[in-house]
């Protein structure tokens, strides 16, 4: 990214400029990292081959799209002779039978229009759904609202219609605003997370707001350029139990709305449901609802511009996707409450909606290391045995986990006899300077006499645990050979109760953090040992679609029952947040307990998880497809605000291959969560069992991690302070380049290094798009660049990792704390008009709030005609005082210097393949520097 284009330092003071879509991305430049690999430059213009194929496709498009209109033509014609009043009038068809398998005159019981040639083929009328009194009236600079009403003589469509609506209109800052939906004598229930912030009186907005009263709807546009990017229809419901709205959209670009395994530019032809739930992500089922609930979406527009829209609303919902383009959102309680976020670049639309969910966490420097675990070691000994030859292999490992295995009878806070020596094994690992991570449920046995188990005792004494609808202990079952009972996190005791439990384990066995599972919650019976009373919130009398088709209808498959009673509402309304409320009660602990930075890895999420944690993307297969799925998915978390995610490398379920493993251990090096786990009944996947060319691959690609942990670390301050993401799609660097839209095969570390893994069995080569600018091979220390970007490919080998601008290296060892004792290392990869930026964040990795106390040092550098500044925004880490800068490289650099000076004194050089190298020994980087050359 070009020096002028930087947004990270910070995006608010440049968010009021408007930006000019219609210039191309400045030069953009990279280097290319390749353990072993070869690189061949992309071609710079399109074949005539490519073209003709391009015009053929074209016309074979043409043709699709014309059979099509006729086809709609002639059925829309023959259904308004069919039909009468609203129904001819229905420009867009929105799905009023959406639980599927209706009949006509079901169709028309509803009050809908029904056409069998059509998909879907009952639909709303025009003008279906509520008035608006007057107009949106502004009690206050910022505010606005008005009244809803009711159509009269509309059927109900399910239960309990509410006649009178209230619509609130806030103006919360120039790039955000918020509408939302309720019913103004009901206290409904309303999402309590995450807090967001007070309303602000915001002037000169991005957007502005229009609504339409005879039948309410509202558009949400572009102020500049008067593009709508929600325009809300016909079928607008609010029933007690089915809320309903759709929208039409200016763009099929769609990402986000998880927790799935689609690809990350989604279908405009899918509906998915959001309701946390214990099911494995499988690439052949992308709809079903997996562990956590995301209602957010970034929408990308033509022109390159962003936004981001936001339902909070945590009861059960279904979001479907049509290609007029538009979306319709069906959720069964709640209110609707929608946030909209302007962007306009995609990287400022996260930093936008982070700031309304929570800015993610500052993870610890050594949560950044690799990770190794498995269910499955049984002893202490068999998994010191695995650290032992993970060392004598010299494989980077900083982090063993060890799973329910370590427990005694799978009873949280204990540990088992017959595991051995736990304190040992973790007094090892700390005296080579690696951590251990625990696996804590949060199922609570219930089954111990009084006064032998503690954690169940203590939770009975605070009154803490979830009770079912008679107001007694909601019993369940899970990994105690017995039954069980659940905390329940929103409980205002239940944080004293949750540190008590954590703090006092942690007395017996030193941890450095604890990761989190079986959070959605997870049960093995449906609701109840004791079933579930008959009630419309067990069986509502809508269910979302893959609800409906995979589970019987039933709300309670897997979990606890909707009637059980917490502290601030029922489960039916509570259910998606256990794993976010459990997340937030878990870091809490650790913190109180370990008074400094820890790490708390969570399977169940929704938005704001991010401020306490991280994410794993669930129990998936040692398979290819699932290899090549895990970068949608940890993509997608990058667009929820949880950037430390990752997914089980080599696979959990199954055995793996050495081919698959090695691959996925490559790809794995990239992940911001970098973790090899995998299951009870599976062959040994740890890097240290295969042969030697596997383990050499491995160790290379590790290293390389390794080496670049002080960049990944400066991106997670950057994600912390201002919401930037960290692992993000190409579209957020080249966003006016189409050809980046579809791409996730491939994806950035920020906005200088790309990463392009082998995703195929017996690939020894990958193709790679590399969008306009000029780029870097690592390795190598070559430049191409490329002109055309319709047409930039190229075969490499194994990896290729994209640096751009600037960025700090560390001299590599096998854990993080050896290596922040090592030297820096810098390189400058300059654009095509030889300048460069970028920013290098230090602080001990560990103590809490060092950016609110200043006990960091933020570098920032820059270069500009042949002039390297580094400049210091901030000096309060002391430890950057004996930091030492060893090596600084220039690539690019096209002509050899005649002298180059180090703070105004000439320096030796090294000159060859246009890089310009430099053995600087600069001690102490608390203090500004300068380097110049002339050519």
């Amino acid at each position: 990214m070009a020096s002028s284009e930087i947004e990270m330092y910070p995006f608010p003071a440049t968010v009021r400029e408007t930006i000019n879509i219609d210039e191309p991305d400045d030069e953009r430049t990279a280097l290319l990292v390749s353990p072993g690999g070869r690189l061949r430059p992309p071609p710079r213009v399109r074949s005539r081959y490519t073209i003709m194929c391009l015009l053929v496709l074209l016309i074979v498009l043409t043709i699709a799209i014309s059979v099509a209109l006729g086809v709609t033509l002639s059925v829309g014609s023959e259904a308004s002779a069919e039909q009468s009043g609203g129904c001819s009038a229905a420009t867009y068809r929105f799905d009023c039978y959406p639980e599927g398998d209706g009949s006509e005159a079901a169709c028309v019981s509803r009050g809908c229009c029904w056409n069998s040639l059509v998909s879907p083929s009952c639909f709303y009328p025009d003008g279906f759904g509520y008035s608006m009194d007057g107009k949106v009236s502004f009690e206050r600079y910022g505010h606005g609202s008005a009244t809803l009403s009711r159509k009269v003589n509309q059927p109900v469509q399910y239960t309990g219609p509410v006649a009178t609506l209230r619509v609130d209109v806030y103006l919360e800052t120039q790039y955000r605003l918020r509408v939302k939906i309720s019913d103004p004598s009901t206290n409904r229930y309303e999402v309590p997370w995450p807090p967001r912030p007070i309303v602000s009186n915001a002037s000169n907005t991005l957007y502005k707001v229009t609504t339409g009263s005879e039948t309410f709807n509202f558009t949400v546009s572009r102020a500049d350029t008067g593009l709508p990017i929600f325009s809300t229809g016909t079928g607008f419901i609010f029933e007690d139990q089915f809320l309903q709205i759709s929208a039409l959209l200016p763009t099929s670009n769609i990402y986000g709305l998880g927790e799935h395994t689609t690809r990350l530019k989604l279908p405009t032809n899918i509906t998915l449901t959001m309701f946390s739930h214990d099911t494995p992500p499988l690439p052949s089922n992308p709809t079903e609802n997996l562990y956590g609930v995301h209602p957010f979406y970034l929408g990308l527009e033509q022109d390159g511009r962003a936004h981001g829209v936001f339902l909070l609303n945590s009861n059960a919902m279904e979001i479907q996707l049509q290609p007029y383009p538009s979306i319709t959102y069906r959720t069964i309680g709640g209110v609707l409450d929608f946030y909209f976020f302007l962007g306009p670049r995609p990287d400022q639309v996260i930093q936008q909606y982070t700031e309304l969910i929570g800015r993610p966490y500052l993870p610890p420097y050594w949560s950044l290391g690799f990770h190794l675990s498995r269910w499955g070691y049984m002893t202490a000994n068999n998994t010191l045995a695995v650290v032992e030859r993970m060392r004598q292999k010299e494989i980077p490992q900083d982090t063993q986990w060890n799973d329910i295995d370590y427990m005694n009878t799978d009873l949280d806070f204990t540990y088992s006899t017959g595991f051995g020596d736990i304190q040992g094994l973790v007094s090892d690992l700390h005296s080579h300077s690696q951590k251990y991570v625990l696996i804590v449920d949060p199922t609570i046995s219930n089954q111990q006499l009084s006064g032998q188990y503690p954690p169940f005792d203590n939770g009975l004494r605070d009154n803490i645990f979830i009770k079912n609808s008679s107001g007694q202990l909601l019993i369940g079952k899970v990994w105690p050979n017995s039954t069980t009972v659940w905390p329940d996190f929103s409980h205002p005791s239940v944080d004293q109760y949750w540190t008590s439990q954590i703090s006092q384990f942690h007395s017996n066995v030193q941890f450095d953090g604890l990761w989190i599972d079986k959070n959605e919650p997870s049960n093995i019976v449906d609701g109840s040992i004791d079933n579930c009373p008959i009630s419309s919130l067990e069986v509502p009398p809508f269910v979302p679609k893959a609800i409906h088709a995979s589970l019987g209808q039933k709300l309670t498959s897997r979990t606890l029952c909707m009637t059980a009673n917490q502290y601030l509402s029922t489960h039916y309304n509570l259910h998606s947040l256990y794993g976010l409320t459990e997340a937030n009660a878990t870091m809490n602990a650790l913190t109180a307990t370990l008074n400094k930075r820890s790490l708390v890895i969570s399977r169940s999420t929704y938005p704001g998880s991010g401020a306490h944690g991280g994410h794993w993307l669930g129990d998936n297969a040692s398979e290819w497809p699932d290899l090549a799925i895990s970068i949608p998915g940890i993509l997608q978390f990058s667009l929820f605000g949880i950037p430390l995610v990752g997914a089980d490398i080599c696979g959990f379920n199954g055995n793996t291959t050495q081919e698959l493993c090695t691959r996925w251990q490559q790809l794995g090096a990239f992940y911001p969560f970098s973790r090899n786990h995998n299951s009870l009944d599976s062959i040994d996947q740890d890097p240290a069992v295969f042969d030697d060319a596997s383990v050499n691959a491995i160790r290379n690609a590790s290293l390389m991690r390794y080496q670049l942990l002080p960049y990944l670390y400066t991106l997670f301050y950057f994600a912390h302070t201002i919401g930037s993401t960290v692992a993000r799609p190409l579209f957020f660097e080249f966003p006016t380049d189409r050809n980046t839209w579809d791409i996730d095969t491939q994806f950035m570390w920020g906005s200088s290094i790309l990463i392009s893994p082998v995703l195929t069995e017996n690939a020894t080569s990958v193709e790679v798009y590399f969008p306009h600018g000029q780029w870097f091979d690592f390795t190598a220390s070559s430049v191409f660049s490329t002109r055309a970007p319709g047409c930039s490919a190229a075969t490499i080998q194994v990896w290729k990792v994209s640096i751009g601008d600037r960025i700090s290296l560390s001299s590599p060892s096998t854990t993080t704390a050896q290596s922040r004792m090592n030297s820096f290392q810098l390189l400058i990869a300059p654009d095509g008009n030889q300048a460069a930026s970028g920013y290098l964040y230090l602080d001990d990795g560990e103590s809490l709030n060092t950016d609110q106390t200043n006990n960091y040092t933020l570098l920032q550098f820059a270069l500009i005609n042949n002039v390297f500044t580094s400049t210091v925004l901030s000096s309060g880490y002391a430890g950057a005082d004996g930091a030492v800068l060893e090596s600084v490289e220039a690539y690019g650099v096209i002509t050899q210097p005649s002298t180059v000076n180090l703070n105004g004194t000439s320096f030796n050089f090294a000159y060859s393949n246009h890089v310009l190298k430099l053995q600087v020994s600069i001690k102490g980087l608390n203090y500004p520097f300068a380097i110049s050359w002339i050519t």
